[in-house]
């Protein structure tokens, strides 16, 4: 008897199990229609209109096209005045109008296998350091567990030997070796000279000296006396994407330029040596890397650009004193300097992305999800009905996405919240595992493995995603001008792109 029951229930949630599945399938495809049927409905109003005035037109004679002729002629300084008004507006909205801003190309540095750090030799290191207590090693431990990470991430040469060596001048050997390679790299790639270079936009969070790093570079490179050079400090994890918006901004005012933007973090003077649990988070999460981007306004680089700058969002919660104290550098207990992550940092982080994405998904959004969402929010809101809120499916706007590799947790929630899949995640997941944190350019290693990977087509939009302190969440959003073949492409993930996607344990144990 207990066995029939048994087996009764077993059929009953098979039963019900299939009735889910099939309903998630007719509801995903009567979604998919009506996405279709929307986003189509002007071409749909448009085809009859079209053909009302084809049928119309077919009714006129010979005879009524030598009518408007003579009513023309006779009226020729009307028609001239309105040539000339139509030309004048046209050269004047084109002269005015926003410059359309073009990713020329971009390059990530990749440090040398020298550099290379498992997470068991992250261990012994700390270890061999003495200055960690045995509950800060285990609590190290516990988050590269966790981490997401490979064995291949990079740290400095400084912090590799024993007894580290910190000093000021070690940390710009790093940073300088670090913007040098990747700028190399991009001048080899797109064949542009320094001088011709006229704005320099560079952003590292925590590594300030005087000069300036931007400073470095046009000493370096012998850029010319009269370029707008800027250099971004404190602006944590998002900065590059404010870098971006910065050089934007500066392309709308100087006509025919090239700005030159360079993100990076220093790790060799930001290594905290001290014991409080918060402050050892960054020890374990952030590795060496960098990013330098070549954008230009000038229309003639359009045909051998790789992409359109099509929007940036920014936005600050800094107003709010929990969003501001989440990610906070400052003085432990006994004076040591290092960053403290508040356990606040997570809700702080998905308040800042709705609030960018709610003014970004009007921008970007078909009609169709931005009517699903205004129907929803009235629904709740003035009719008080009991319903979810709609989350907008951002995978009709987008082709890809470059969500900021701040660490495993921060990918789960959002590919929950967003609704993605492992194939949408898997740039940001394939980087974190490589390359680590590397802080404001993880995106452009992240949209580099989508390249080589050969996902990006004509025509493809890219949504790069960054969080950082202050808080802030910034967006850009890029148009792909062509079809970007990986097998002439030169960036980090070329020479091993085929040993991914590989699979990551949720936990893993070291051993050391």
């Amino acid at each position: 008897m207990m066995n029939e029951k048994k087996k009764t229930l077993d059929q009953n949630e098979q039963n019900l199990v299939q009735a889910t599945f099939s309903l998630s399938v007719r509801l995903k495809y009567v979604k998919l229609g009506y996405h279709y049927l929307v986003s189509n409905a002007l071409y749909l109003m448009v085809i009859p209109l079209f053909c009302i005035i084809l049928t119309h037109l077919s009714t006129i004679t010979v005879e009524d096209f030598i009518q408007l002729s003579e009513n023309l002629r006779l009226n020729y300084v009307a028609v001239w005045l309105l040539s000339i008004s139509i030309v004048f507006l046209a050269t004047f909205y084109f002269m005015c109008g926003p410059r359309n801003v073009y990713l020329v190309n971009f390059a990530c540095y990749k440090p040398e296998r020298a550099q290379m750090v498992s997470k068991e030799l992250f261990m012994q290191l700390s270890a061999k350091n003495e200055r960690f207590t045995e509950e800060s090693l285990t609590f190290q431990k516990k988050i590269l567990d966790r981490s997401g990470f490979g064995q291949t991430t990079y740290a400095p040469k400084a912090l590799t030997q024993v007894p580290a060596n910190q000093t000021m001048a070690e940390a710009r050997k790093e940073t300088e070796t670090v913007m040098f390679g990747a700028i190399d790299e991009l001048l080899a790639k797109t064949g542009v000279k320094p001088r011709d270079i006229g704005i320099l936009v560079v952003n590292s969070s925590l590594f300030n000296p005087t000069p300036s790093l931007s400073a470095a570079i046009v000493n370096h490179y012998k850029l010319r006396g009269n370029i707008l050079s800027y250099n971004l400090g404190g602006m944590g994890c998002s900065a590059g994407l404010v870098s971006i918006d910065l050089a934007k901004q500066l392309l709308q005012v100087h006509r025919n330029s090239y700005a030159l933007v360079v993100s990076t973090e220093n790790i060799t003077y930001n290594w905290y040596f001290g014991n409080n649990r918060p402050m050892l988070v960054t020890n374990c999460l952030f590795r060496v890397g960098g990013a330098a981007i070549l954008l230009s306004n000038r229309s003639s680089d359009r045909r051998h650009s790789k992409y359109e700058l099509i929007h940036t969002l920014r936005t600050h919660k800094g107003a709010d004193d929990k969003s501001y104290n989440c990610v906070m550098q400052q003085e432990d207990e006994v004076n040591k300097v290092g960053v403290s992550l508040s356990k606040d940092l997570m809700a702080v982080a998905g308040e800042a992305l709705k609030a960018n994405i709610t003014t970004l998904g009007p921008l970007v959004l078909p009609l169709s999800e931005q009517l699903l969402f205004f129907a929803t929010l009235v629904a709740r809101k003035v009719l008080k009905m009991k319903i979810k809120p709609y989350i907008p499916d951002f995978k009709l706007a987008f082709e890809h996405f470059c969500i900021h590799a701040g660490g495993r947790g921060v990918l789960d929630e959002l590919e929950k919240s967003l609704g993605l899949t492992q194939w949408h995640m898997q740039p940001s997941r394939m980087t974190l595992y490589r390359f680590g944190n590397t802080s404001s350019s993880s995106l452009w290693y992240e949209l580099a493995y989508t390249e080589a990977k050969g996902r990006i087509k004509k025509r493809d939009r890219v949504w790069q995603i960054g969080f950082g302190s202050g808080f802030k969440c910034n967006s850009a959003v890029w148009r792909a001008v062509r079809t970007v073949n990986p097998t002439v492409e030169k960036n980090p993930w070329m020479d091993e792109i085929n040993k991914f996607p590989v699979q990551v344990p949720q936990v893993t144990s070291i051993v050391y």
